[in-house]
């Protein structure tokens, strides 16, 4: 039952984790939980405590703490442009800018 737990807890994390830094984006919101579950539902079947569950949940936890400190949605300025407004949880990151051919395919 504990194992249960472990990974329900590890599934909503994931999700909250998606929830708010897609937030105001829909579709973004969507693809995600549909994501999220589809890689829950391929580990259903897993062991209790083998080593596989225990790298699925250290996985999805893993999964967690990337979506929150590692991505910032940007939003689309009146001008056009974008504008990313990083949250003091992002302190450190790195920022990754997207090239013309993705900005193009956004229009």
């Amino acid at each position: 039952m504990a194992a249960a737990a472990e990974g329900l807890a590890a599934y909503r994390a994931v999700l909250r984790a998606a929830r708010r830094t897609f937030k105001g984006d829909q579709l973004m919101l969507q693809e995600s939980a549909v994501e999220i579950r589809r890689r829950f539902e391929d580990h259903r079947g897993l062991a209790p405590g083998s080593d596989e569950a225990t790298r699925a949940l250290a996985d999805a936890r893993e999964a967690a703490h990337f979506i929150t400190h590692m991505i910032v949605q940007a939003t689309r300025a009146a001008s056009g442009s974008f504008v990313v407004k990083p949250e003091s949880v992002h302190a450190g990151a790195t920022l990754e800018v997207p090239s013309e051919e993705i900005l193009s395919k956004l229009k």
